[in-house]
């Protein structure tokens, strides 16, 4: 039977400081013992193919599938760190954990993610499209409804009128798309070597690589023979999921009043005129 040592139980009810940040004894035993296993976190948005590459991570590697936050219920993710503690003391069992998380790489979650040494990944798609399969997925599942990202869904979502619904996602789920980005391109600028960014147009043309390139970034590298057998894998079990069509269809649901609208949101941010063109692809 798994028995925490005094230092666990310790750290798992210990708190940070203020801004988040992991010091003295307390900070040493949570980068010690992250050093003993690998993790693969995909922070991705919603409906950027992140149940469809944590799946095909599970299959490569045989992994375990675990949510890493206290809960989700109409938030982005914040790491719930028992739960970290937990694995690394083998509470868990022994197969590598993968995990997806809606998290934006605000101060906390930064600290958060060095103090463990984790290495994050995340997807760049265009923000429309993301949105048109939010739509859909909110017109479709009740339970969808009921996890905003740090916001309500109404439950007459599905008998709001078209243009409601656009000037919804719009106005309400655009700018998290937007500080959720402009948080990770700066992560990610001021620490390559730690976040990972896919691009979702690669992915679609060599799905195998990009998951090849996200366990290596994990520190589980497996060889592409296994990641095409993976992905391969995936693909047949898609119905079971939540699965993103991967359509672009943005410009279908949106009208250039909202394109402009999220260009608008997106210059608020220090982002390149590159990235805010696939974003607004």
């Amino acid at each position: 039977m798994f028995a925490p040592d005094e230092k666990a139980i310790g750290a798992a009810f210990s708190q940070p400081e203020n801004d988040g940040t992991f010091s003295g004894e307390f900070g040493t035993y949570l980068r010690g013992i992250a050093r003993t296993r690998p993790i693969v976190m995909f922070a991705f948005a919603p409906k950027a193919a992140g149940t469809f590459l944590r799946s095909a991570a599970i299959a490569a590697i045989n992994g375990q599938l675990r949510r890493v936050v206290h809960a989700q219920g109409g938030r982005d993710a914040q790491p719930y760190l028992p739960l970290f503690i937990a694995y690394y003391m083998g509470a868990l069992g022994d197969q590598p954990l993968v995990t997806h998380v809606h998290m934006q790489a605000l101060a906390a979650n930064r600290h958060f993610v060095e103090a463990l040494d984790l290495k994050p990944i995340v997807m760049i798609r265009s923000i429309p499209d993301m949105l048109a399969s939010y739509w859909d997925m909110l017109d479709n599942d009740p339970e969808a409804r009921q996890d905003g990202l740090n916001c309500s869904i109404p439950d007459f979502f599905p008998a709001m009128p078209k243009g409601d619904k656009a000037d919804f996602l719009i106005d309400i789920l655009g700018p998290w798309y937007a500080g959720y980005f402009a948080t990770w391109f700066d992560y990610a600028k001021e620490d390559p070597e730690r976040v990972l960014l896919l691009h979702y147009g690669e992915f679609r043309r060599a799905p195998a690589l990009a998951l090849e390139q996200a366990l290596r970034h994990s520190g589980l590298a497996k060889p592409d023979v296994i990641c095409r057998a993976a992905i391969d894998e995936t693909w047949k079990e898609r119905a079971l999921f939540r699965f993103n069509r991967g359509e672009e269809r943005g410009r279908a649901y949106f009208s250039w009043r909202h394109f402009d609208r999220l260009a608008r949101l997106l210059s608020y941010y220090p982002i390149s005129p590159d990235w805010q063109s696939e974003l607004l692809r």
